[in-house]
Order: structure tokens, then sequence, then C-alpha cells
């Protein structure tokens, strides 16, 4: 592994660069076009780009990404289109550089990165005025154990996950709320397809294993990040991608208005409160069994089954962010 000055500095010199975009994302469609002139005026020469149209493809393009080698790989898209990158391109001698195309981009801004397209595009080019650098970042690796109950003898048991595992009505938002409602709404989507689904979600028992010491809790929702970010509102004021911690939290308590209202405490709050305040437990590696079992989202994505094992892997993840990130 090269240091990341030297990395940069491979990249600077017109190192092999490839880009993904996903142009069903929500914004890669539209701005695609945009996206190449900017980056084209930037300097930033592609040995291959990848436009993906159909987004089940994108482990295999992953695959054939890598067999090109490059020290650069720019990613236009959402969070899942990020989290599938991440998943590849971590341990490796390779720069993740986002351009932030979604609809809450939750990495990105756990990045600092500007989520306007030039200015993420300024900072993917390194130099320059606006021009990043290569820093390494935490990612999270999420192992399930539980019945996978029909998910087929394909599904994944091990992931490496940027930014979050779910528990609870997130998950079934997640896997309702209309396409095209988020493509036109963006993020307001989500809360409203949770509003329609808090009156018959179920509360859940969930226990909390770190260092031998069990908790236990009742709530709708359960959250383990590594992000500082979750729906796109921040976690709290300390929370970073490259702080060496998993965040686990609940939002609310078994009473269904708790949810909301502890929602909205999250959102109004996050800014300013702190990791070391009686909501969050900080811890490197956890293990969460729940009752009855459920499906577990990772990075927006249904994984596995409870019990998991989450365990962070610190400084796993090479990435281009902004002059002013706080690289640890």
């Amino acid at each position: 592994m090269r240091s990341k000055a030297e990395l940069e500095s491979a990249i600077g010199k017109g190192g092999r660069a490839v880009l993904v975009i996903n142009s069903r994302s929500r914004r890669g469609r539209r701005l695609y076009g945009r996206a190449r002139r900017l980056l084209d005026e930037a300097g930033i020469a592609f040995d291959q780009v990848f436009p993906v149209t159909d987004p089940t493809r994108l482990r295999d393009l992953f695959g054939d990404v890598l067999a090109l080698e490059p020290d650069l790989v720019v990613v236009g898209g959402g969070d899942g289109t990020v989290a599938e990158a991440v998943g590849h391109l971590a341990h490796r001698d390779i720069a993740l550089g986002v351009l932030p195309l979604g609809t809450t981009n939750n990495f990105a801004r756990s990045l600092e990165l500007p989520l306007d397209l030039p200015g993420a595009v300024r900072t993917v080019a390194l130099g320059g005025p606006g021009g990043g650098k290569v820093a390494d970042v935490d990612v999270g690796w999420f192992e399930s154990t539980g019945d996978p109950q029909g998910e087929g003898p394909g599904a994944d048991r091990e992931h490496i996950f940027a930014n979050m595992v779910s528990l609870g009505l997130s998950v079934q938002v997640a896997g309702k709320v209309p396409h095209m409602l988020k493509r036109y709404l963006g993020r307001p989507a989500y809360a409203l397809t949770a509003a329609g689904l808090l009156p018959r979600h179920k509360a859940f028992t969930a226990r909390i294993t770190i260092d031998g010491e069990t908790t236990s809790l009742r709530t709708h929702q359960l959250n383990i990040a590594n992000g500082a970010h979750h729906s796109g509102q921040r976690i709290a004021r300390d929370a970073s991608p490259d702080d060496r911690l998993l965040a686990v939290y609940r939002l609310g308590d078994e009473r269904r208005l708790r949810l909301a209202s502890a929602t909205a405490r999250h959102v109004l709050t996050g800014p300013w409160r702190t990791l070391d305040e009686d909501a969050f437990l900080t811890t490197p590696h956890v293990e969460i069994e729940t009752d009855p079992p459920m499906r577990v989202d990772v990075d927006g994505e249904v994984r596995g089954r409870t019990p998991v094992t989450i365990r962070l892997r610190g400084n796993a993840l090479r990435v281009i962010v902004p002059q002013t990130f706080d690289d640890t």
C-alpha cells in the first residue's frame, strides 16, 4: 500500500482513473452529461467510463473496474451506488472519489463533500482552488448469523458497509418507498412512506452486547452508524467516519408516537448533541439479537437477519475529501 501522499501524487500525475456513474440515481440521469463535461474541464482523464443503467449489475461491473488496476475510481450516484463501491475498494490501494447524485447522500455528507456537482468535481480534481486530498476513513464489517429465510443460497452473510446498519421501520420503508415518489420528492418521500407504515409497525426487543455487557431495550428503530449522517441529517456534531467508533442508538421506545418525536429531535438537535450523551452507545464491536428475529438493512440493502455481529475496520478506505476534512 502506498502512503496517502504517494497515492495522491500518482493521481495528480495522471494515474489510471475510472468513472462509474449510475444514471438511474435521482440526479444521475439528468446530470450525466454535465458531470462528464465538468470532469473533462477539470482535466481528469478516464481510462474507461462505465455508465450504469441497470443497478443490479453493479457488483459484476466493479469486478471489471478492479481488473483495470486504477489509482482512482470516481463514482457518481446515491448511497447505494457508493456503498457498492466501498465494499469493493476497502483495503485496496485505490482512492474513491464521490459525485453525490442521490437522494440523501449520507456518505458524501459524512465526508463533508460539496453536494453541488461543480464543487464535488473540484474536490475530486485534487489540484487547484477547491481541490481535495486523499484521506483514509473507517468502514464497518457486518456478519449475519440468523436464518436467511428465503434470501437464497447466494445471499451475503458478511458485508463491508460505509454508513449504517438499521433494524426496524426503516427496513420496511426502504422496501416500500415508491421509486417515482423518491425521484420527485427526494428525502420527504421516506418520511411520507414511514408515516403510512408506522400505525401497523410492531415494536421489537433488541439485546445489544458490548464488551460482554448486554443492554436490552424496546423500540421501533435501531441504528448502528459508522458515518455521521442518517436520512440526510447529522447524527451528532462529533460523529465522523474517521473516529474509530460505531454509534449505536435507537429512535424512541415501544410507543409509536415516541418514534415520531424522537425522529424530530434527531433532525433538530443532531448538529448540537454529542456521542457522549446517554442516547448513544459507542464501540468498535457490537453484537445484536432481536425478538423476534428481524431483517437488517445495510446501507440501503437487506443483507440478512438477526443475530448480527458488527465491527469497525479503521482507516480501511482511501477517499478524496475536502482539504478541511479532519483526517486522523
